[in-house]
């Protein structure tokens, strides 16, 4: 039998001893080494965000997505997958993880994105964007905000693992950590905290010290993670950067001071001013500026309220106001309050408004607004609130008239309003649930005595504004209970200490629970008078007042049938109490702001629409049952798990395959022969799935060696070594020994016998390798994947492949097919 001549299976590359993934660790030591270590600095630096998020809810999605795209690019570069295809991992295993998370619901089997999922994800955005615009530190963890930060961290750990991995510059991962502690360091008064930065800085010097250990720079002293004296030199540098940091920072303005002062919040859309409307005061109530100062003037006795925007909707762990853009109408020359008002007199005023440099998307006006005109732009008002916003404007540079209707209120007025509430939304009615303990225990005692809704209401002020409470803007932040929410009231009303956020919604949940309808009402407390006049048509000289963030406020706003929307207020010693709100068994009357007084707008700080409530996130294993209608979801859904299961399994098919053909025999009967160089290459490859790979210009007698030896220590070592010895032989004898038809060279190996030594060689192998090794061989393996050049490659080759074949037939048959026409035509 005439043998064909085969070259030598093509050499592979070797990892060199020194290089990653080498030496005394094993392959899989560095990646996942290193990729731990950039796991735990991105984690320690997001312990800083506490504080610019508020609570601690966000912290475990952040660690799910950092642990989930870490543990994804250890994993494809364990198997040898090309750097620029483990960063593409990492961004696929952030988008899947990121489903998961956010979109269960919206997606294909829970974690592949759909087009429900986009259309979520922009919901998401939307709302995060709120949120950055509107919001103060800290914001409430909503589900857009949440979203934003876990995909920006993935990013980071995207971007820390290729500066410390392939790009070969792990001292400048530390930028990617750093653009984590800029924002807290720019935005909380603590900046990063003790905590994060340690764990961060600990996280980064164990980067280094992989990178050092692992891999050393070439174009360094020999062996220089290794040398005695790295550490003493490490310690040392250490120390002086800590000595000069220290000294530092006595020199340097720190952000009490200057640019971001107490932690103002940073804004990259604009310096402005505005009024908060998500009443997340935060620390811009810690450091009023005096900025987004409004003017007005006004035909009232004395200076108004003016209200922005109200919430109503008390349930969860932040409030926030409820635009009803469904509801809401376009323009504001008649505007209408929907519900009778029966009182025997009515107080009409006017009032000229500049807003000056105060940007919101909503506009501050005297409630009840009957007619606005003047302004600029399209604006809506909300029939339900009679709150005003812009739909493609906002309040900046804005001058306006506003004609406002109120009752005259008077105490036997209200007190005789009994008849049953009739034409108020389900919303400003329905009590929060979940309401706590204290709040509902508090709400029947001190309104116990009162026997109709305005006698229960002056009972609840008259507790608020009694001697036991007290205002403060540092008691909510020394007690974790600044904001807004159910668990914050229940803090407030067992400390007995806070502003008037807390005194309002304390107000307003009570006042709900004894069934009175009641909302908040954000705004400004009357300003003071600038001492200067303005000349209004048909209203002849007005005088003119002034606010500023130091007079922006909250009040509860209580329903009576028959009057309408009535503000109290229970902030002792902030805004003024109206006369017919006045306990005569209180110390004091009216009382007027001051410089201390509630600033809702962050110093510096733009306002932007605001937040909607949060939604929660999704928790693991909610689920919907939609029925029929979900049958064909379904199908599409196992087809495409089908086919994501073949594509997983497609390189064991393909490597078995390729052994069947190598070793299978030529000839008939129990004398089948299997060509040596075919042999020969299955053992390379069988070595190179489990980690030996072959070198350049290696002989195959120091290949054979190699490998022997890689196997010494093993069980099977004897009958392997044998099994190793006898293919090199016959590989060696049918390459390089006498033409075939000479005495004494074999024509080839037995198939029975070539099948035994390989699968004695793998099974040596295979108790060798290990789990992971185990599973590379047999699920990627690299003998295949290294002659499809990338993962991601071999489909498009294949259909390549597919369309080269299909242009030629389709090419062949066209001319078969002209040629035909021809002879046709020439018979």
């Amino acid at each position: 039998m005439t043998l064909t001549s085969h070259r030598p299976a093509e050499a592979r590359p070797q990892s060199a001893p020194g290089s990653p993934g080498g030496g005394r660790f094993g392959a899989g030591a560095y990646p996942w080494a290193m990729s731990g270590a950039v796991a735990v600095s991105v984690l320690g630096a997001s312990l800083s965000l506490n504080g610019v998020l508020r609570g601690w809810a966000w912290f475990l999605p952040v660690v799910t997505v950092v642990v989930v795209v870490s543990l994804a690019m250890a994993l494809l570069r364990t198997f040898r997958v090309p750097p620029l295809l483990v960063a593409a991992g990492g961004l696929v295993s952030l988008a899947f993880i990121l489903t998961f998370t956010f979109f269960r619901h919206d997606s294909i089997a829970g974690f592949l994105p759909s087009q429900a999922t986009f259309d979520a994800l922009g919901r998401h955005l939307r709302r995060a964007s709120e949120t950055v615009l509107a919001e103060s530190s800290p914001v409430a963890p909503n589900a857009g905000i949440v979203l934003v930060t876990c995909a920006a961290l993935g990013l980071v750990v995207i971007l820390v693992d290729a500066l410390a991995l392939p790009l070969g510059m792990p001292a400048t991962s530390g930028l990617g950590l750093l653009a984590v502690l800029v924002v807290p360091a720019m935005i909380k008064p603590q900046s990063v905290g003790w905590l994060g930065f340690l764990v961060t800085a600990a996280g980064y010097l164990v980067i280094l010290a992989c990178s050092q250990w692992f891999a050393p720079d070439a174009r360094t002293q020999a062996d220089t993670a290794r040398n005695p004296g790295q550490i003493s030199r490490a310690a040392l540098t250490g120390a002086v950067a800590l000595v000069v940091t220290l000294l530092l920072q006595l020199v340097v303005p720190g952000f009490d001071q200057g640019t971001f002062p107490q932690g103002s919040r940073l804004n990259p859309w604009g310096s402005a001013s505005g009024l908060n409307p998500m009443i997340s005061l935060g620390n811009s109530l810690r450091t009023p500026t005096g900025e987004g100062r409004i003017t007005y003037a006004t035909n009232a006795t004395t200076p108004l309220y003016l209200r922005s925007v109200t919430v109503d909707r008390f349930d969860g762990e932040s409030w926030s106001p409820d635009d009803r853009n469904a509801s809401r109408r376009a323009g504001t020359g008649r505007m209408d309050a929907g519900h009778e008002i029966l009182a025997p007199e009515q107080i009409r005023q006017v009032t000229v408004v500049n807003t000056g440099d105060f940007t919101s998307p909503y506009l501050p006006v005297p409630y009840a607004p009957e007619s606005v005109n003047g302004l600029s732009g399209r604006w809506s008002w909300d029939p339900a609130t009679l709150s005003i916003k812009g739909t493609d404007t906002n309040s900046r540079e804005q001058q306006y008239l506003v004609q406002s209707s109120v009752p005259k209120l008077t105490t036997e007025l209200l007190d005789a309003s009994s008849a049953p509430v009739r034409g108020v939304p389900e919303e400003f009615i329905r009590p929060p649930s979940n309401v706590p303990d204290i709040v509902r225990t508090t709400a029947e005692s001190v309104s116990a005595n009162g026997r109709t809704a305005y006698a229960k209401a002056m009972a609840i002020q008259r507790f608020l504004r009694g001697p036991d409470f007290t205002y403060s803007l540092e008691s909510p932040v020394q007690g974790g209970y600044d904001g807004n929410g159910l668990s914050v009231l229940a803090d407030f009303l067992t400390q007995k200490s806070g502003y008037c956020i807390h005194f309002a919604s304390a107000m307003a949940v009570m006042a709900r629970l004894e069934g009175i309808p009641s909302r908040i009402a954000v705004g400004y407390a009357p300003g003071r008078l600038t001492g200067a006049t303005v000349s209004v048509a048909g209203q002849g000289t007005l005088p003119e007042y002034e606010v500023d963030a130091r007079d922006a406020h909250a009040w509860p706003e209580l329903y009576f049938q028959g009057l309408g929307w009535v503000p109290f207020e229970p902030t002792p010693s902030r805004g003024v109490v109206p006369a017919y709100a006045q306990d005569s068994s209180a110390s004091g009357g009216a009382s007027t702001n001051d410089q201390n007084n509630d600033g809702l707008v962050p110093s510096g700080g733009a306002t932007a629409p605001s937040a909607p409530a949060p939604e929660p996130l999704p928790l693991p294993g909610a689920g919907t049952a939609d029925g029929g209608s979900q049958a064909m979801p379904a199908l599409y859904t196992a087809a495409g798990l089908l086919l994501l299961v073949l594509l997983a399994a497609s390189p064991r098919l393909v490597r078995g395959g390729l052994r069947s053909r190598r070793l299978r025999g030529t000839g008939s009967g129990r004398n089948r022969l299997a060509e040596p160089p075919l042999v020969w290459s299955e053992l390379q490859d069988t070595a190179m799935d489990y980690g030996v790979r072959p070198r350049p210009s290696e002989t195959p007698r120091t290949f054979s060696a190699r490998l022997r030896n890689s196997l010494a220590a093993g069980p099977l070592d004897a009958g392997t070594s044998q099994a190793v010895a006898v293919l090199t032989d016959a590989y060696e004898r049918h390459q390089y020994g006498r033409p075939s038809g000479q005495d004494s060279v074999p024509a080839g190996l037995l198939e029975e016998a070539a099948v035994e030594h390989i699968s004695q060689v793998r099974r040596a192998l295979r108790h060798k390798a290990g789990v992971t090794g185990r599973l590379r061989a047999d699920w990627l393996p690299p003998s295949v994947l290294s002659r499809w050049g990338t993962v991601g490659g071999w489909p498009l080759r294949i259909l390549a492949r597919a369309a080269l074949r299909v242009g030629r037939s389709a090419s062949a048959l066209w001319h078969r097919t002209r040629s035909g026409i021809r002879r046709l035509r020439q018979g």
